[in-house]
């Protein structure tokens, strides 16, 4: 029994040793890429506080896959994305544990908050880094879930929070996951978010005035479908513009196209400048920047 014990002690000071090694060379690996905060740990606060949660539901037992563990309550500094510890000084706990997970011994089950297809530890970070040490691929967890108005997945990363936040706040304003659940309400620059909702209300201004009566927002945004963005959105994919901007999205060059419809018509003094012009006249300044090759419709030489 005593060289059991000195034996899994041993063990455990290799597997923190390893474990440590392991959270130096990650750690190196995203200064080097200039991304430190691709591996950050997520802060559940920080990710709550994006997101507003609207609900909360205890779902009870659940089995969990422990790579979608990817952020924790409080404890986010002391491990890194893959649950490595980032601290020295976490030894003592995580080798106990670790020493338990060899001899099979059971362990209470961990507590995590769930939101969207991510988790994050309420209690258990130690069991959990342990477990991805280990390679262990599922863990038992009391699991509580965090209803948001905008969802997200396991890989999401700390840069991409600052878009979650300007979404929610769009759709705060404007309901489109509600009323338009086809358009995929995702830019590449994060000001875009706010620059979308000023132009639809600014529509829903424009309507109020014609119609002389209120217009509800589930009006303006199904007026401003079926006249600006459908219309527009049609020309991007047949003409597939798309593919002279790579990275970008669709609500992307429909913004970028109605501002640099407004832009021309100032410049030239011209009312009648269509989105169609204002595509062209893009790609012809992308052209000279980039030397893309001209763009054909399918079945064009």
């Amino acid at each position: 029994m005593a060289s059991d014990l000195i034996g899994s002690g041993a063990q455990a000071d290799r597997d923190f040793s390893v474990a440590r090694r392991k959270a130096f060379l990650r750690r190196l690996g995203a200064f080097l890429r200039n991304d430190p905060a691709s591996n950050q740990l997520l802060s559940f606060e920080e990710v709550k506080k994006a997101l507003g949660a609207v609900e909360q539901v205890y779902l009870g037992m659940r089995v969990v896959p422990v790579d979608k563990i990817v952020g924790s309550v409080g404890r986010h500094r002391d491990f890194d994305r893959a649950f490595l510890p980032s601290k020295r000084d976490l030894g003592v706990r995580w080798k106990r544990i670790d020493q338990l997970m060899h001899r099979a011994e059971e362990l209470p089950p961990i507590s995590l908050y769930k939101i969207g297809d991510a988790y994050f530890v309420q209690d258990g970070n130690h069991r959990v880094s342990v477990a991805r040490m280990q390679g262990v691929e599922m863990i038992d967890a009391e699991v509580t879930e965090l209803r948001t108005r905008v969802p997200i997945d396991a890989s999401i990363t700390p840069a991409e929070l600052l878009h979650k936040l300007e979404q929610r706040r769009l759709l705060e304003r404007l309901p489109m996951d509600r009323v338009l659940p086809e358009i995929e309400v995702r830019f590449s620059d994060v000001g875009d978010y706010r620059r979308l909702a000023s132009y639809i209300e600014a529509h829903g201004f424009r309507l109020s005035q014609l119609w002389r009566r209120y217009v509800s927002p589930e009006e303006v945004l199904r007026d401003w479908y079926e006249y600006s963005y459908r219309p527009i959105v049609e020309m991007i994919r047949e003409e597939r513009v798309l593919d002279a901007f790579p990275g970008r999205t669709e609500l992307d060059l429909y913004l970028w196209i109605v501002e640099h419809r407004e832009r021309l018509a100032l410049e030239t003094r011209d009312d009648s400048v269509s989105p169609s012009d204002a595509k062209e006249d893009l790609l012809r300044r992308e052209r000279r920047t980039l030397r893309l090759p001209l763009l054909h419709r399918d079945g064009d030489h």
